[in-house]
């Protein structure tokens, strides 16, 4: 039973209890409602006060019967509530203590302000991943996920952001209803987070611009994709196919896979060829990216992997692991 109904019982039993004493002098004695009522709230409160009027045999009965029936009732009942309602403010602050618990030891994680339809999404996709995050969400939300990292509090205020980890965060996706408030969140962030990957959603036609202005490293209109990939639905159907093939994987063993490449990897420095990615991996590299940005479609055998490069790669997920691991720091 939840919070909110234990306490309903605990308040309806004094209610009935309270309604039962009335009706029973209002029949028995014939008294007014607030007479009645009067007589009702003293005689179970026990506090002692002279009847409102003489009793006749049976309202003396009556009133013996209520005493033994309601008093332990409604102290039982006022008992309970307290109870309820000193549970629930424990659990609160508890709760929040091991939220914020469970957040200060994240590393790399990712933050997502928004826990509407899209935010879900946005989370499905990240817990599919296996990626660390955290949700933030000023709305109540009905029945969450257990396991959700689920931050009560507006995600346009810097202590909130900074609640969620902020300073060790590898980037933060913003989706709330309005450009306003995903703009608010954008400056806030990056004001904190300097070098934070930040992606915004835009609402209003325009709003892309203003986002990367205030700090968004990409502006994301929802409208905008999906018109797009309805239409290339009835021009391209074969791509699209393809692209959902290796994204969504539901199903399906091949991932297409972003692997950042570290200063000191075993591959850095090796051509595509001397590596075998695709000889002993079976892996098709789609795209090389430097650290500076430069984007190189479908690299040539020769292509040399660079220190701080990142790899756009196609695989099987078991194959894209082991690259990942040839890609990651060197253990001392």
């Amino acid at each position: 039973m939840s919070l909110r109904k234990r306490l309903a019982f605990a308040l309806g039993l004094i209610v009935l209890v309270i309604a039962s004493g009335t009706f029973g002098y209002v029949i028995l004695e014939g008294w007014s409602v607030f007479d009645a009522l009067y007589m009702t709230v003293i005689t179970i409160t026990t506090v002692g006060f002279k009847e409102v009027h003489e009793l006749s045999p049976q309202g003396k009965v009556f009133t013996v019967v209520l005493v033994f029936t309601s008093v332990g009732a409604v102290f039982y009942a006022l008992n309970f509530a307290a109870r309820i309602i000193i549970e629930g403010e424990f659990k609160d602050v508890f709760g929040r203590k091991k939220l914020q618990n469970a957040i200060k030891k994240l590393r790399g994680h990712y933050i997502v302000c928004g826990y509407g339809r899209m935010g879900r999404i946005v989370c499905d996709e990240l817990k599919r991943r296996g990626r660390p995050f955290v949700v933030i969400e000023k709305s109540p939300v009905s029945e969450p996920p257990a396991d959700l990292l689920l931050l009560a509090g507006d995600a346009t205020q810097d202590e909130v952001l900074k609640e969620a980890g902020i300073e060790n965060a590898a980037g933060l996706i913003t989706v709330l209803p309005t450009d306003a408030e995903n703009l608010y969140v954008v400056l806030s962030a990056r004001g904190l987070a300097p070098t934070l990957n930040i992606v915004a959603r835009a609402v209003g036609e325009g709003s892309e611009q203003k986002l990367l202005r205030a700090g968004a490293n990409k502006a994301v209109s929802p409208y905008h994709i999906g018109g797009l990939r309805i239409a290339h639905m009835l021009i391209a159907p074969t791509m699209v196919d393809f692209i959902e093939f290796t994204t969504h994987g539901e199903n399906i063993d091949i991932w297409m896979e972003e692997i950042p490449v570290a200063e000191d990897a075993k591959i850095a420095g090796q051509s595509l060829d001397q590596c075998g990615i695709g000889r002993e991996l079976g892996i098709i590299i789609v795209a090389i990216k430097s650290r500076k940005g430069q984007l190189q479609i479908n690299p040539a055998s020769r292509s040399v992997i660079g220190p701080g490069d990142t790899l756009v790669a196609i695989g099987e997920a078991s194959k894209l692991k082991t690259l990942k691991a040839m890609a990651g720091k060197r253990e001392a």
